[in-house]
């Protein structure tokens, strides 16, 4: 991951940092735009220092008036820059057709798209930035086509990949594949939520030298989640610690065919630490879930009586792995959820609550968009269409701490900031990984974090070790249980 700052922004707070910049430091627009040419430049010749052609695709708003200064400087620089304009000149605001007279002053012809792009060594993608919230059509939408279709010319997208929606991360019909994405002023929200991630190559950043008290004026939306950052329970252990003092964690799940998703939240638990790990499961599985790891306690309960006794001595609760939807899976649900145990809702025991929703503020409920979508009574389509928004609105139906899972997992408190994680990778993309994750959180409540703060680490644990798996073995074939040493690992790094 890029040294990135942490704090993300809608479309709207960026262009009020600018407003402010321009109104009360004397900082024109015209001043942030030559900034923004100069960075563009600048990542042209870390990335591809033997490029020589550039095609530069410019919009008529500010995006496309960045993209007319990029050219100019180039220029310049000696580079051969063919600049093609999609709209009409009507469109065009009055400091975008300033940069534009600039670069005609210079000798440099303007084209018109044809239907087609001419061969380059790097597209450059000014078209819309974060101005755009409706679907592309027309021939801005041919544009796109065309620039995904040039597989040989890398693309670099200034502000964010065109046709991306700056808030939500959606893909507006179609969207523009960047390799580098350079955001300028105010990191935007849409870069790693929803599909941004999938179209926004590697991240850059530029704040374009905007006075940093600037920022104090300006509530992020969103804070990308760090171990850096969030980590601090993680510090090491004092000499006389003991069991004792780490916590009981209790997993509830496991049903007939599902034992193991039980048996990797287990595991997972005590990979980061729990003191105590037990098991709550079917009474066939009892005797067999910690046959390869011994230092599990599995426990057959047959109905809720049963799990009483397990209840009165645990400190924290994963409800969920494996629990499936059966009366015996209701039944221990509802029995976990009386108590006041701070506690992970995961997998059936969504589905569950889903069902006979409730409110509650000790626990964690940790969906993949197919259950926010039960949860919120809508398709998981429309939850991807604004996690945002969806993550937020969970956490005000159901209380507690709302984990919206997927590329660019959100957590709210129901507080701003938003928070969001932009580790992992799509090799986590298997049966068991949101066990894991149930595991890792649960486990952390059980050593005494707060829920915000066992939510964030949490989440930032898991994908971190999906990323080291990833780097050690490659994506495709990456098991849940594959994390286990990272996370062990990572949990016990000072910083």
């Amino acid at each position: 991951m890029l040294n990135l700052p942490h704090d993300l922004y809608t479309a709207e707070q960026t262009r009020e940092l600018e407003r402010i910049a321009t109104e009360n430091y004397n900082i024109s627009s015209a001043e942030l735009m030559t900034r923004a040419g100069a960075s563009a430049l600048a990542a042209l010749k870390q990335y591809w220092p033997r490029a020589e052609r550039i095609l530069i695709l410019c919009g008529t708003g500010n995006n496309g008036g960045d993209g007319f200064e990029l050219a100019r400087q180039a220029v310049a620089n000696d580079y051969r820059v063919m600049v093609v304009q999609i709209g009409d000149d009507a469109t065009m605001s009055n400091t975008t057709a300033a940069a534009r007279d600039a670069l005609v002053a210079t000798g440099t012809e303007i084209h018109r798209f044809k239907g087609k792009l001419p061969s380059t060594d790097v597209i450059v993608d000014a078209l819309f930035g974060t101005g755009i919230n409706r679907e592309i059509t027309g021939e801005c939408k041919t544009v796109i086509q065309a620039i995904n279709q040039a597989k040989r010319s890398p693309v670099l997208s200034l502000d964010i990949p065109s046709g991306v929606h700056a808030d939500t991360g959606s893909a507006l019909g179609i969207a523009v594949k960047a390799t580098i994405s350079l955001s300028f002023i105010g990191l935007n929200l849409g870069l790693f939520t929803g599909d941004g991630p999938n179209y926004s190559g590697k991240t850059h950043f530029d704040s374009l030298e905007i006075p940093s008290v600037l920022y104090k004026q300006c509530l992020p939306v969103a804070r990308r989640v760090s171990l850096e950052k969030d980590g601090a329970r993680l510090a090491p252990r004092e000499r006389t610690g003991h069991k004792g003092h780490y916590g009981h964690l209790l997993i509830i799940g496991g049903d007939h065919g599902m034992s193991g998703a039980a048996r990797i939240a287990a595991e997972a638990g005590a990979r980061v630490g729990s003191g105590l790990t037990s098991i709550a499961t079917r009474t066939t599985h009892g005797p067999l879930l910690n046959l390869a790891r011994p230092e599990l306690m599995c426990h057959g309960v047959a109905d809720p009586a049963d799990l009483a006794p397990l209840l009165r001595q645990a400190n924290a609760l994963t409800v969920g792995p494996g629990l499936g939807q059966s009366d015996w899976g209701k039944r221990l649900f509802e029995k976990a959820i009386k108590t006041n145990l701070p506690m992970v809702v995961d997998a059936d025991a969504l589905n569950l609550l889903s069902k006979n929703p409730q409110h509650h503020e000790h626990w964690i409920l940790t969906p993949h968009p197919g259950e926010a979508g039960r949860l919120l009574n809508c398709s998981s389509k429309e939850i991807q269409a604004d996690r945002f928004n969806a993550v937020k609105e969970i956490q005000k139906i159901y209380g507690g701490i709302a984990v919206l899972k997927g590329s660019g997992t959100l957590i709210s408190n129901g507080e701003p900031p938003t928070r969001l994680s932009s580790w992992g990778n799509p090799g986590m993309g298997s049966g068991g990984m949101g066990d894991v994750l149930a595991g890792v959180i649960g486990s952390l409540l059980a050593q005494g974090f707060p829920l915000i703060d066992a939510a964030c680490v949490g989440v930032t644990l898991h994908g971190m070790a999906g990323d080291k798996a990833a780097e050690q073995d490659g994506e495709r074939g990456m098991l849940a249980m594959d994390l286990m040493p990272h996370l062990r690992h990572l949990a016990n790094l000072i910083f």
